[in-house]
């Protein structure tokens, strides 16, 4: 399963388009939590982490990261491997193919409302899922601004790392964004369980604030998008579908959080050295002192967020393999490559070489 985030599609190579389409990174976490299905099933990791141009040693290296390109290959022979597209979390295999056949339904509904019900009733087909529902609300049910919601039912996954959960919630938001091509904001998301240990990575999947220990796992939006016509077509599908699933990791940044806004502002500046706290106050229009609390009221600095996004670049340079080491350390602003690697291993927990090592083994 796969989507995009809407506003037009990413360009072609996103490591290289400019700071619009800066991929997020993907953590090392999600990289284990992917492979889980294949060593349950006793299909060996070693031949897909090289086929996906990540070095197996990143495995054990817990802040280590990823490209999307990187991981969107792994999931690719993922797919290949398992003939699954839920990656074995769930009761019964959802075959490769399903979710394309589901998208070629719900493209030729009307609008956002209709395309989301349609996906829902096809997936009910299924007995093992993923079950989830459009929750809209009841006229004149609450003061504020409406809210809508996909719904998500998974007691039936096999999904301790929440891996399973939180990629439903990504590709359901996105593919919804790509069929009205237009970002949808998310209000928040939802979660039916406590705060797991990589919460920190919730801001960057979702760009919105995160409800832990909620009844249902839910992306919540404004009801109004729901009568925004669908603007897809067959020929927009099949292009959509022959780059999945890289769409839904190489994303503009829509988040509405003041970290998500703060992250836009200072990637506009890559590779080049980034403006200073007072600068992106300012165009946020609060004093240094306010920004600095907002942010801490999200558990992130000014500092954390400028240093995931020279991480997030140097790792997305690294694994394309076209950059050399001293070249990336010049354009981030580091006086001399050993700097460089001192600030990419305390990022990462790994040194540069590994991801040029990963690069090299997939040939």
């Amino acid at each position: 399963m796969t989507a995009t985030l809407g506003e037009g599609d990413p360009p072609a190579d996103p490591a290289r388009s400019g700071a619009a389409w800066l991929p997020r990174t993907v953590a090392v976490h999600h990289v284990r939590a992917a492979l889980r299905g294949a060593e349950r099933r006793g299909v060996p990791v070693g031949p897909l982490l090289e086929r996906a141009a990540i070095a197996p040693e990143l495995l054990d290296a817990g802040r280590a990261r990823v490209s999307p390109e990187q991981f969107a290959r792994l999931v690719q022979q993922l797919w290949t491997a398992l003939d699954d597209e839920l990656l074995g979390m769930a009761p019964a295999p959802s075959r490769v193919g399903t979710f394309a056949m589901m998208c070629r339904v719900a493209v030729h509904d009307p609008d956002l409302r209709s395309a989301l019900r349609t996906a829902a009733d096809f997936y009910a087909l299924f007995p093992s899922g993923p079950g989830f529902r459009l929750v809209e609300p009841e006229r004149g049910a609450c003061a504020g601004p409406a809210e809508a919601r996909i719904e998500f039912d998974l007691p039936a996954f096999e999904d301790p790392d929440r891996f399973g959960s939180e990629t439903l919630l990504v590709v359901g938001h996105r593919f919804a964004a790509w069929l009205i091509r237009r970002r949808i904001d998310l209000l928040r998301v939802e979660l039916a369980y406590p705060a797991p240990a990589h919460a920190l990575e919730y801001d960057l999947l979702f760009g919105a604030p995160s409800v832990f220990d909620a009844p249902r796992t839910s992306a919540v939006f404004a009801a109004g998008l729901l009568d925004e016509p669908v603007l897809r077509d067959a020929a927009d599908l099949d292009a959509f579908l022959r780059r999945a699933p890289i769409d839904v990791l190489a994303r503009a940044n829509y988040g509405s959080t003041v970290a998500a806004r703060v992250r836009r502002l200072l990637g506009q500046a890559l590779p080049g050295s980034m403006p200073e706290p007072e600068r992106i106050a300012a165009r946020l229009s609060v004093s240094p002192q306010t920004l600095r609390r907002q942010l801490a009221a999200e558990g992130t600095t000014f500092h954390r967020i400028r240093d995931q996004l020279r991480r997030d670049h140097a790792v997305v340079v690294l694994a394309g393999g076209t950059t050399s080491i001293e070249q990336l350390s010049e354009q981030l602003g580091f006086s001399e490559p050993s700097a460089f690697h001192r600030a990419f291993r305390r990022w990462t927990g790994s040194t540069p070489r590994a991801y040029q090592r990963g690069r090299a083994a997939a040939g």
